[in-house]
């Protein structure tokens, strides 16, 4: 069974892209969002999404603690 767990995003910046990848042999962008300042997702992983990267800068909130994510400079 897969890791079920919800993340939530919050966009710190206007422009933030969150990026789902696929599970398998082949790695793969299966979604992308875009994120405007305040705008926040909550995300899962399923037996489809194996990671989610997040560009820009942003709040991350897991059940493993919370991380600030860092915007271009």
């Amino acid at each position: 069974m897969y890791n079920s767990d919800y993340i939530v995003i919050k966009a710190l910046e206007d422009g933030v892209n969150v990026i789902g990848l696929t599970r398998g042999a082949d790695t793969r962008f299966h979604h992308s969002e875009k994120l405007d300042r305040g705008e926040v997702l909550i995300a899962q992983f399923t037996e489809h999404t194996s990671a989610i990267k997040v560009r820009g800068k942003a709040l991350i909130q897991t059940n493993h603690g919370e991380i600030h994510s860092e915007g271009k400079k």
